[in-house]
């Protein structure tokens, strides 16, 4: 009845005197209990409803309403509500009021970010190739002696770290002074020198991960983006190119050659890159132009400006080989960015996928090898279904040219192949392969980077080796040492031998889910390597079967992530993905996004007690 009575007051609002009469007490109130209200998906959608008409009433009366609710629900500290919804809110009120209840857009809302819509059905849409696929394979290895490339991602410094300060603060990060009982000799729980894992990163940690990359010489390396701390509530203009300065002119001083991408936390506020659909207002241009600025200087490379100014990727050679690495703005399709829900949802936001295709077909015509790099992994619960298909498309027909796909953004690691064959996913279908890597900031595991061994000719991945360090309770610097290897602890547990020249193709990957299912051992390690051994979760049965199938989803509709209604996000320590089961120790607990999602879980805990 609810539902029915906002669907039908979703009628020009110069008509709802009373609604217009209602004082921000009670609309406050009133969303409250929506929210308590919010149970499957039709009381979802009510409560777009109830959201949709307090947008209706005005930008600053929407926010004081949110932040009033928010205050209500205790899902965090006041100020981080306020600034949260101060920073965020423009794009929620800007979504919302432009929002069709019913639609395929607000069907998306409800099952991406709060998990009590089933996810639609992947729209179709065809993408247009200028030539069919040709009868090649992968080539062959050369046998030549690898070169090494290093793979890092996520580092959010905070260059407001201060050692000694409390660590088991409330606010979404720790390691800096909010308050006098916070400040270094007051706390009983002080933060080293080198980090926490309740903390984003203090500089140093950068330069020491930094220095020693550049001890084992690789040729160059890439990062996956996610420059910015987590003071999501704080953080502005000038904090984030602060950050990029101190990340990027390290990079540029220590490690030479970085090919780079754009992540979700590298603009103020964060996750939001609209298209150009979107008023201009809301374009963060400033962030493109400094990140274009720091990538042309890391690469020293012009064909990256054009794009990299326009929508945060780009597409350049490699100066002494015929490796192509294209870095694509993943973001467009990201579940947090509030500016990708619009009516309708494009289907290719800035013609990016369009633009993807044109480089790999010149990179095909020339006889290249092509990297894609990009901050959030296409098949990954982040990603929207309709965009991940597309791209996995893509990749199935460039699938001769594209050497690797190499992601962040997770904290975790990880991996996802491609199948041409989704139904009956198997060795000899696997196209693909995507490499997550993990974070240096230790808030999901001991800080990490990963070394490949490349092949000089085809840029097929050898092997790599993951580092970590402990930055518990040192006293001098940290020490970086290899955690593990892929051909040894993976390949050496399959049933054929994988020689040292050999490629980890997405064949031998789809082989390691296989010994996966067969050797509960094996499952338990890639587990527990996750997080690098940091508060492994229990994952035993459907878990087990689940997570080998996220593995075999690059086209995320095949991930076999589930819906699970309700909301399961707690203030500080609770790790659970809105959607599912899946364990997603990742930089999504600060932002707008999870704000509400906690605010929701907060009001069912609430309905609850009420009987």
């Amino acid at each position: 009845m609810k539902q029915a009575i906002l669907f039908a007051a979703l009628a020009p609002l110069a008509s709802l005197t009373g609604v217009q009469a209602k004082p921000v007490d009670s609309w406050i109130t009133t969303i409250w209990d929506d929210f308590k209200e919010a149970v499957d998906c039709g009381s979802c959608q009510a409560l777009l409803g109830g959201l949709k008409l307090v947008a209706g009433l005005g930008e600053s009366f929407f926010e004081d309403v949110l932040t009033g609710v928010c205050d209500i629900s205790g899902a965090e500290d006041s100020d981080v509500c306020s600034g949260i919804i101060a920073n965020e809110g423009p794009a929620v009120y800007y979504s919302l009021k432009n929002l069709k209840l019913g639609s395929h857009t607000a069907k998306t809302f409800c099952a991406s970010l709060v998990g009590l819509c089933d996810f639609p059905a992947v729209r179709p849409y065809s993408l247009s190739f200028p030539s069919p696929k040709p009868p090649k394979s992968r080539p062959p290895p050369s046998g030549k002696p690898p070169i090494k490339v290093v793979h890092f991602s996520d580092t959010h410094v905070d260059l407001s770290y201060e050692t000694g300060s409390n660590f088991d603060c409330t606010k979404p990060i720790c390691c800096r002074v909010y308050t006098e009982e916070d400040a270094p000799g007051n706390t009983s729980s002080p933060c080293g020198s080198w980090g926490n894992s309740k903390c984003d990163p203090p500089q140093r940690l950068q330069q020491s991960m930094m220095d020693a990359i550049t001890s084992l010489n690789p040729s160059f390396s890439i990062y996956t983006g996610d420059v910015v701390a987590h003071d999501v509530w704080l953080v502005d203009k000038t904090e984030v190119l602060s950050d990029f300065n101190a990340t990027f002119s390290t990079m540029e001083s220590t490690l030479g050659l970085v090919y780079a991408a754009l992540g979700n936390h590298d603009a103020a506020p964060l996750n939001l890159f609209p298209s150009t659909n979107t008023p201009s207002t809301y374009n963060p241009q400033w962030a493109y132009d400094a990140l274009t600025t720091y990538w042309l200087s890391l690469t020293n490379n012009n064909q990256a400006i054009s794009t990299a100014k326009k929508y945060g990727s780009y597409s350049a050679l490699h100066k002494t080989t015929n490796l192509r690495i294209i870095s694509y703005n993943s973001i467009f399709y990201y579940k947090y960015n509030f500016f990708s829900y619009e009516e309708p949802m494009p289907f290719d936001p800035d013609n990016q996928l369009a633009w993807l295709i044109s480089e790999l077909s010149a990179a095909e015509a020339a006889s290249e090898r092509v990297w894609l790099i990009s901050h959030i992994p296409s098949g990954n619960v982040d990603h929207f279904r309709d965009h991940s298909h597309y791209f996995d498309q893509i990749v199935q027909r460039y699938e001769a040219t594209i050497a690797g796909l190499f992601f962040g953004h997770t904290h975790t690691d990880e991996f996802q192949i491609s199948y041409s064959d989704y139904d009956h996913r198997s060795w000899d279908n696997a196209v693909a392969m995507g490499y997550v890597a993990p974070s240096m900031t230790p808030t999901s595991g001991p800080p990490s980077f990963r070394v490949y061994e490349i092949d000089p000719v085809t840029f097929g991945v050898l092997d790599y080796t993951q580092y970590i360090a402990n930055i518990t309770d040192l006293e001098g610097e940290p020490e970086w040492v290899p955690y593990y290897s892929a051909k040894k602890d993976y390949g050496g547990k399959l049933d054929v031998s994988v020689s040292v020249e050999e490629e980890l193709t997405p064949a031998f990957w789809h082989n390691v889910t296989v010994a996966m299912e067969k050797d509960g051992g094996l499952f338990e390690n890639f587990w527990a390597r996750r997080t690098r051994g940091f508060e492994v979760p229990a994952c035993e049965g459907d878990c087990v079967s689940n997570e080998i199938c996220a593995l075999r989803g690059a086209d995320a509709q095949f991930s076999c992530v589930e819906r699970k209604p309700g909301f399961s996000f707690e203030k500080r320590g609770e790790r659970r993905d809105l959607l599912g089961k899946r364990f997603q120790p990742e930089c999504n607990h600060a932002g707008m996004a999870p704000l509400l999602a906690k605010i929701a879980h907060r009001a069912s805990l609430a309905r609850e007690v009420e009987g």
